[in-house]
């Protein structure tokens, strides 16, 4: 008999969301059999930009999320220049990576310590952690547990570097099309440099190694939460001015196929909305044409976040994608494999921010005063944190007249598509061995292994009672 199971909310994520999960017995263990991811809330950001000067989409967006906004901006930034086929200059180039540098580090030491950790390590015993669950934790990691002082540290440190040159974290206004706002000093290059050197100790030397030690003791999560395998990347942090190259090269793979095509063509990314609610004639458009009509209640559907496709099928974004695509990861595609790929990461970027600091000129302006924001269509394809994030924008007559955002977590914790196939998390969490229905902290740990963010696919609740309306000037 099946034990249907619900996590409403899920906690430790950014957002809200709910996971529905129905156990049975097969093979005499105890396994989940189907699962339902949800959004709970209603995101309606792309509405809200209609009509507004283009100047207003990297500072409305990055409101969308408080752990990264900087990858908003940065896809606002480089989809309004787009428009206008323009390239920053050097320094606004170095800038825009080393800020983003710093939002990538301070998510990933935040997700693992203060997200993801405590579903394999106990918390203190005092509130909010004496609730905790006790099913399947192994001893063998307090010396994890003592980092936690040390990673809230280092996860200041992080938005402080950032703030060097962007002025505030985690939000900043120092994007803009045309460049950045920032004239680095040699003080201001100096100070960058030994946050960075202190968050790159902390990276090598306490990060990477709890998460290894991690790994050894929960060695069975290499083999849980594989999904389809299907990975996917934008690519992210350009090498040159001429954008010909990126730290992180953009592409996928089927199935954690060798053979990964390195290009993306936004033309084979459609979004259905068969089970999300969402009007039906909105489904299986490109970002491009896509339109953010809700339609609540709607039969058979259970989500406010769309189902994102390339090619039809689901893919599965995040660092492990991003490592993997690029040839830096290819032990498997698993609960653990996420989070060691994502320290490992987290290790690679930190020492390339400190090249990017190096080619910084000091005193020189970062912005174009030529720039020119022209009218049109522009598509910018980065990464988040958490993965794959694309901005779709198009201007007509100096105002934003469409603009389309899919998010990883859109990616990751989607809903069953057109062909009932579900998103990754749904599928990664099929399988996964539950020792007690009443405390599932094994699908706990598939579902924090993807960093899911909601705060990025979902936003607005209306409740059963006339809404409160705020009018804005435009």
């Amino acid at each position: 008999m099946k034990t249907i199971t619900v996590m409403d909310p899920v906690t430790r994520i950014e957002g809200h969301m709910k996971v529905e999960i129905a156990i049975d017995t097969n093979g005499g263990q105890q396994q989940i059999v189907n699962a339902h991811c949800t959004g709970t809330l209603f995101r309606g950001f792309e509405n809200l930009l209609n009509g507004r000067s283009p100047l207003d989409a990297p500072i409305i967006t990055q409101r969308i999320c408080g752990v990264c906004p900087i990858s908003h901006g940065q896809a606002a930034v480089q989809a309004l220049e787009n428009v206008s086929n323009w390239l920053p200059p050097t320094n606004a180039r170095l800038l825009r990576n080393l800020t983003l540098g710093a939002n990538f580090l301070q998510s990933h030491i935040l997700h693992f310590y203060l997200l993801a950790a405590l579903d394999y390590v106990a918390g203190p015993a005092a509130s909010p952690w004496a609730t905790a669950w006790q099913t399947d934790m192994r001893p063998g990691l307090d010396s994890v547990a003592a980092n936690l002082p040390a990673a809230i540290g280092a996860r200041r440190q992080a938005h402080e570097m950032g703030a060097v040159f962007a002025g505030r974290m985690p939000s900043t206004n120092s994007y803009i099309p045309g460049g950045f706002t920032a004239i680095p000093t040699a003080s201001d290059i100096s100070r960058y440099k030994q946050h960075l050197a202190e968050l790159t100790q902390f990276i090598n030397k306490v990060y990477l190694p709890d998460v290894q030690q991690v790994g050894d003791v929960y060695s069975d999560y290499f083999k849980v939460g594989r999904g389809s395998g299907n990975l996917l990347a934008y690519g992210a942090f350009e090498m040159d001015d001429t954008n010909s190259s990126r730290l992180f090269s953009g592409g996928y793979a089927e199935s954690g196929a060798e053979n990964i095509q390195d290009s993306v063509n936004t033309n084979d990314i459609t979004e259905s909305v068969k089970y999300s609610w969402y009007a039906d004639a909105t489904g299986s458009l490109t970002p491009a044409s896509g339109e953010t009509r809700p339609e609540f209640p709607k039969e058979g559907a259970y989500s406010w976040l769309k189902a994102p496709r390339l090619k039809d099928k689901p893919y599965e974004a995040g660092p492990l994608a991003r490592m993997w695509i690029n040839g830096d990861y290819s032990r498997g595609i698993s609960v653990m494999d996420r989070h060691v790929a994502r320290a490992l990461e987290a290790k690679k970027i930190a020492a390339a921010m400190g090249g990017w600091l190096d080619e910084l000129n000091s005193g020189q302006n970062g912005f174009d005063e030529n720039y020119e924001q022209f009218s049109g269509f522009g598509v910018a394809l980065t990464e988040a944190p958490r993965g794959a994030l694309g901005h779709w924008v198009e201007i007509t007559q100096g105002k934003i007249s469409h603009y389309q955002v899919i998010t990883p977590t859109c990616w990751n914790a989607s809903p069953r598509d057109n062909n009932d196939v579900g998103g990754p998390m749904e599928t990664a969490l099929i399988g996964t061995p539950i020792e007690n229905p009443d405390e599932p902290v094994e699908a706990l740990r598939v579902i924090h292994a993807y960093d899911p963010c909601l705060s990025c696919a979902v936003h607005i609740l209306r409740p059963d009672k006339k809404p409160i309306v705020v009018h804005t000037g435009k």
